[in-house]
């Protein structure tokens, strides 16, 4: 049998006093730990927020009261006075370090501060300090390798940026609206011999590019990066060279950024593999900003198919030889088109309309359409009327004969048209000050002037930048005399006269004021908001004009080399039947010509030109106005 074994027996109410004795010491030191964690925590909480308020406030100071980190810089002493006025001296323990820079958005599309001393879009302030090390950093630096540590070094940082003055933004821009099928292959002729390269894009890609946009300063970011041009300088970056292939690689990169769809991607790709003609053109050329913009006043939207436009249009310019396009470019037979850039576009300004001078124009485009004229059925009867008037008023004269040459070969009719150099320039602004005054926008604007010219023209000095086209008569009739002396026979051309025709029409644009405002309905949105637009009134009756032309040829009458040749006869009123007959000469040719001219009015005009950019009819003005009032400073990062 075991022994009873005594005193192992619990005594309840005792020991339950004891345990909950020891739990209550262990719950209150745990409490105490936790706020001691909690004070201490919050010690070094309010110490940050008050470095941070320090960084705040010495960074606005230094970008209200203008600070600058070039010559003389004034950032750093603006922010250390802002630093000692809320307590915190600058010194050994407590620091100030100013820096001046500019802002960009990277790829992520975020917003980032980029040190340069020679700008100060943007001031950064970084505030450091020491203080006593928290109960828990205490304990983590006594476990780690570095030993315990005493201090804890806190620092803030702080970016601020000045909204800066007043910015307006105008462009002009294409009158393309949408692109069917029936446009897209002009446009795929017409860009194939502007490139070099083949383009075959289709309607709805076409129609893409037309009313996409990108983002500006996303783009002069994306050049910087092909062009290996230093992120943030701008000023850099205008002035150096790049290609076409440069500007749409970009163009597609930041249009793939901003959301393009598949389509628009496609043909983006398309141009770029076309561009085979890789004339430099400096990045400025293109994109016209005033000196000094700020990299807020570039957060802008510009139209895709308009930068790749005049993109390909100045390097056209800056390239000697014209484009020589398809013949069936304007679905004629037997014509030959050939244009080229006289003067590249500005297609948009921006800049601050209290200042800068914000311009912008359309490209000067010079076509020259050869056209080879057809055989012409009725010949015959031309020549049937004028050898009648030949026989019968020169006929007994004594050792003369005349020979009549009716359109003497080559017959080839050459139409000039100068067209372009449409422009809008801002002449005034206002904006409201707090809860009076109304925003608007006063723009200045011509319609394109044109000059067009038929007859004879030689393409190989039809494209001169720097001298106007020459046009001379193109022959209708050349009455050939043939004077025998004795054994010696000679020929004169125009011996007895003979017929011509040229014209020469030109267009005078018209100025008209454009007023964006509430009152019109048309208030300029801020920037990188759709634009307001508003079109030019159009030149009157330009179609009508050369319509008129191309169907009433102004006839010319060569003056006779010989004194008693057939126009001399006219002169001098010899007959009525002289002139019965030369007028049904000039109506059977006129005719003949102008029904060969006519179809040429609405391909060249409504067609060819428009997808250049320029539009005798009218011109379509686009504007943003931003009030940045006050000027105040904020903070960005």
């Amino acid at each position: 049998m075991s022994p009873q074994l005594r005193g192992m027996g619990f005594n309840g109410s005792r020991q339950q006093r004891g345990a909950i004795g020891l739990m209550a010491a262990v719950t209150l030191g745990m409490v105490l730990l936790f706020m001691l964690l909690v004070v201490d925590s919050g010690r070094l909480y309010l110490e940050q927020r008050k470095l941070q308020r320090v960084a705040d406030m010495a960074v606005l100071e230094a970008v209200s009261r203008g600070g600058n980190c070039t010559g003389t810089s004034t950032a750093a002493g603006f922010a250390n006075q802002s630093a000692t006025r809320n307590s915190f001296t600058p010194g050994s323990v407590q620091k100030v370090n100013t820096t001046c820079g500019t802002l960009s958005t990277n790829s992520s599309q975020l917003r980032v501060f980029t040190a340069d001393a020679t700008k100060s879009d943007a001031i950064r302030v970084i505030a450091t300090t020491t203080v006593p090390t928290s109960v828990a950093g205490g304990l983590w630096s006594l476990f780690s390798k570095g030993g315990f540590n005493l201090n804890t070094n806190l620092t803030a940082s702080a970016v601020g940026s000045t909204p800066g003055p007043t910015l307006a933004q105008i462009s002009i821009r294409t009158t393309l609206a949408t692109v069917d099928s029936s446009q897209s292959p002009l446009l795929n002729n017409l860009f194939t011999g502007l490139l070099g390269g083949n383009v075959a894009i289709s309607a709805v890609g076409w129609d893409g590019l037309v009313k996409a946009d990108i983002n500006l300063l996303q783009y002069l970011n994306q050049l910087a990066v092909n062009l290996n041009v230093k992120a943030g300088d701008y000023t850099t970056l205008l002035t150096t060279n790049a290609t076409v292939t440069d500007f749409i690689k970009a163009a597609a990169t930041v249009a793939k950024l901003n959301g393009a769809t598949a389509d628009v991607q496609t043909a983006l790709t398309n141009l770029q593999v076309a561009a085979i003609k890789n004339t430099p053109i400096k990045v400025g050329d293109l994109l016209q900003l005033q000196t000094g913009t700020s990299t807020a006043g570039l957060d802008t939207n510009l139209n895709l198919f308009s930068v790749i436009q005049a993109a390909i249009q100045i390097a056209n310019k800056n390239n000697a030889a014209a484009v020589s396009l398809p013949v069936n470019v304007l679905g004629l037979a037997k014509v030959t088109t050939t244009v080229k850039v006289i003067e590249p576009p500005q297609f948009s300004a921006i800049g601050n309309p209290a200042k800068d001078r914000l311009f912008v124009r359309t490209a000067q485009v010079r076509s020259l359409i050869t056209i080879e004229l057809p055989v012409l059925n009725t010949v015959a009867s031309l020549v049937s009327k004028v050898l009648d008037l030949v026989s019968g008023l020169l006929g007994a004269i004594i050792g003369t004969s005349y020979s009549p040459q009716i359109l003497p070969p080559p017959l080839i009719l050459s139409v000039n048209l100068d067209a372009g150099g449409a422009d809008a320039l801002v002449t005034g602004y206002s904006c409201p000050t707090g809860s009076t005054g109304t925003k608007s926008l006063t723009v200045l604007a011509h319609t394109a002037l044109a000059n067009l010219n038929v007859g004879n023209i030689d393409g190989s000095k039809a494209f001169s930048s720097s001298a106007a086209v020459t046009v001379t008569p193109l022959p209708i009739v050349n009455i050939v005399s043939k004077t025998c002396l004795a054994l010696i026979c000679s020929s004169k051309d125009y011996g007895g006269g003979g017929i011509a025709i040229m014209a020469k029409l030109p267009i005078a644009p018209t100025q008209s004021t454009l007023l964006f405002s509430a009152a019109s309905s048309s208030e300029p949105p801020n920037l990188k908001l759709p634009p307001a637009a508003k079109n030019a009134s159009p030149t009157t009756n330009v179609v009508a004009s050369l319509k008129s032309t191309l169907s009433n040829l102004p006839i010319q009458l060569y003056a006779p080399v010989d004194s008693t040749g057939i126009l001399g006869a006219l002169a001098t009123g010899l007959t009525s039947a002289v002139n019965a007959t030369l007028l049904a000469v000039v109506n059977i040719a006129g005719g003949l010509i102008s029904g060969v001219l006519s179809p040429l009015l609405d391909p060249v005009i409504n067609n060819l030109l428009s997808l250049l950019g320029v539009n005798l009819m009218a011109t379509e003005v686009d504007a943003n106005l931003s009030c940045n009032q006050g000027g105040r400073a904020q903070l960005v990062l």
